[in-house]
């Protein structure tokens, strides 16, 4: 599948490469338009049609998703509104059954989605994959994973990652973040990253590219992204959900400010090490799964997820290479890994409280038309 950098770099779903497959937009809504609604906002929408218009595009990315394919695969290049590919027609068929399966089955529920079949290929697999690998059962230093009567209790666990961070009260300390890197991922070469941060949950990543600048930004209340060449645009509501959690992740306190529930659910093994897996819930948002290494107390890695009407779209960040910076541990290295592709920025330094201009976190005005 291709993927652009400016694609991948959205928060947290792959705008560019959704917006390929979904119609074209239309002119501006008339006054028996909504363009709150998907056929107010695009052509030719069916399927989706009653929808709200910022679920299309994640909808779009989930399926390409699911079954391994590019926007091109349904949709005729540069004319995603034509119906003239057979693919898209069946897509249809299959939108709807599905959506159907779910309103007479699981009361509305998404349950049953393309994946559930498709599992990444065009034609569903029918008959149960033989395993090629042993059944993990044991960490890599030989222990076997706890059982579910031994699991920790959760406050333990989120106790622990406060004290390894630095504790409540270093933590308080800390309003803000600069931080520079290298993002590699995309291409041969490294790009520069700046990551810049203010409590609370405000955050914005500036990458440069030999073609301009890549921002993903949440303002505290709205997230929003930039290319050069194109205008700045808002996210959706559940890309600012997934933005804020991003910026807020790495302050403990913060976790249970945003979610109302916390559940221990198993042990695991991440690279060969112990993690706790938390499940995390609350009003309003997709739950979240949280990973704590089990001898020091880290978060070792996050699973955000997008609703959309045919299911859900996964973030994978993994943190590593933890640093005491200014007396708290942060992560200099973390990975991004969605269906589509993955990036990883490795920081080279970090200064805590360092000044940041508000004005960093504002999206950018219209320019003239070109």
């Amino acid at each position: 599948m291709r993927v652009s950098l400016a694609a991948a770099l959205a928060t947290p779903l792959l705008f560019v490469l959704a917006a390929m497959a979904a119609d074209a937009p239309t002119p501006p809504a008339s006054a028996t338009q909504d363009p709150a609604k998907a056929e107010g906002r695009f052509k030719n929408i069916k399927a989706f049609k009653g929808y709200p218009a910022d679920d299309v595009f994640p909808a779009m990315q989930f399926m390409s998703a699911a079954l391994g394919v590019d926007c091109e695969y349904c949709h005729v290049d540069h004319e995603p509104d034509s119906d003239d590919k057979k693919e898209k027609g069946i897509a249809r068929k299959m939108i709807t059954m599905t959506l159907a399966i779910n309103q007479n089955n699981f009361d509305g529920h998404v349950e049953v989605t393309c994946m559930s079949c498709h599992r990444g290929v065009t034609r569903p697999v029918a008959i149960p994959v033989i395993a090629e690998t042993e059944t993990e059962t044991e960490t890599e230093d030989g222990s076997a994973a706890p059982k579910a009567a031994e699991l920790p209790a959760v406050s333990a666990v989120l106790d622990k990652y406060t004290q390894a961070t630095g504790g409540a009260d270093a933590l308080a300390k800390i309003t803000s973040r600069v931080q520079k890197g290298k993002l590699t991922g995309f291409g041969p070469a490294p790009l520069s990253v700046d990551v810049m941060a203010k409590a609370p949950d405000k955050r914005v990543t500036i990458v440069k590219t030999p073609k301009g600048e890549n921002i993903t930004a949440f303002d505290g209340q709205q997230g929003w992204s930039f290319n050069t060449g194109r205008p700045a645009r808002d996210m959706s509501p559940a890309e600012s959900e997934a933005a804020r959690l991003d910026a807020a992740v790495l302050f403990p306190s913060d976790l249970e400010r945003l979610f109302k529930e916390f559940k221990v659910a198993s042990v695991d093994t991440i690279d060969g090490k112990a993690a706790v897996k938390v499940v995390a819930t609350g009003e309003g948002r997709p739950s979240a799964d949280l990973w704590f290494d089990v001898q020091s107390g880290l978060i070792v890695r996050l699973v955000r997820y997008a609703d959309t009407p045919v299911g859900r779209n996964p973030t994978q960040i993994d943190y590593a290479d933890f640093r005491a910076a200014d007396g708290v541990k942060i992560p200099f290295r973390w990975t991004v890994a969605r269906p589509s592709g993955r990036f990883t920025v490795q920081l080279d330094d970090s200064k805590q409280n360092a000044p940041v201009d508000e004005k960093s976190f504002e999206k950018p005005s219209p320019g003239p038309p070109s």
